[in-house]
């Protein structure tokens, strides 16, 4: 059995209200993303088919050591904040926010148990969200999916962080793939940069160097520097941008 947390008590006001008024810059390459979704699902429905035996096995493992579902759903949102179900094998205790309510996971966090660390350091809870690729709600590559109680207190004090909701969320991506998971709003400050710069360079170049950065960093800590040195180059030009915004605002505050 799932977690109970239906996308339908949700109002789909409360994802794509806040595009009201100006909308974000376009990708520059928006003509590649109708062939971008085509590909995700193609790659997304072998993956499947070939990682289900793995998944099912694994989902074994996880209800036979802990009490609870062996899956659950969350709420997240996807593309122009559109509110969905987003699904992973479970890697902590059971109604492990009953009495934190929603808030993002820390390092060393006392909830994961012994089997969901293994699933996490091999990033195999992920697996199911090639469901999600399927259904066309998220994609193999894209900024990280946000759960929508926390998207209210991060916009009101990181600007520009609806512009990331141009494109679908990813099971990978630019910002996963330099910067650790979200601990707190610095974290997701600086991991906006990225997303940014995703957004607006999107195009199947990218796509692939994030996708063999991936690969890399999934087969080990001794090929995890040369998956890094495929997306360095954007590396580079996210802390160009970030230097030139610090620039620029020191200059307004000097006038």
């Amino acid at each position: 059995m799932l977690y109970e947390t239906d996308v339908r008590d949700l109002p789909v006001e409360a994802g794509q209200a806040r595009f009201a008024g100006q909308m974000p810059d376009q990708p520059r390459h928006s003509l590649y993303l109708p062939g971008k979704m085509a590909f995700d699902w193609l790659v997304a429905l072998v993956l499947l088919v070939l990682l289900c035996p793995l998944i099912l096995v694994l989902a074994a493992i996880v209800k036979l050591t802990s009490n609870g579902p062996a899956f659950y759903r969350q709420t997240r949102l996807g593309l122009f904040g559109r509110p969905y179900l987003m699904y992973k094998l479970r890697t902590m205790v059971a109604n492990s926010e009953e009495q934190t309510g929603p808030t993002w996971s820390t390092p060393n966090d006392s909830r994961v148990t012994a089997v969901g660390r293994v699933l996490r350091d091999l990033h195999l809870d992920e697996l199911p969200q090639l469901w999600n690729v399927l259904r066309g709600e998220m994609s193999l590559i894209g900024p990280r999916p946000e759960r929508p109680e926390l998207v209210p207190r991060i916009e009101a004090a990181i600007p520009r962080y609806r512009d990331r909701l141009m494109v679908r969320p990813g099971i990978t991506g630019l910002a996963q793939m330099h910067l650790p998971p979200d601990t707190n709003l610095e974290g997701v400050r600086h991991k906006l940069l990225f997303d940014l710069y995703y957004v607006r360079e999107v195009s199947l170049s990218l796509d692939l160097r994030i996708g063999l950065s991936t690969g890399f960093h999934l087969l080990g800590t001794s090929l995890e520097t040369v998956g890094k040195m495929l997306v360095k180059s954007c590396k580079v030009e996210v802390e160009r941008d970030m230097a030139s915004t610090r620039s620029q605002g020191r200059r307004i505050e000097a006038t």
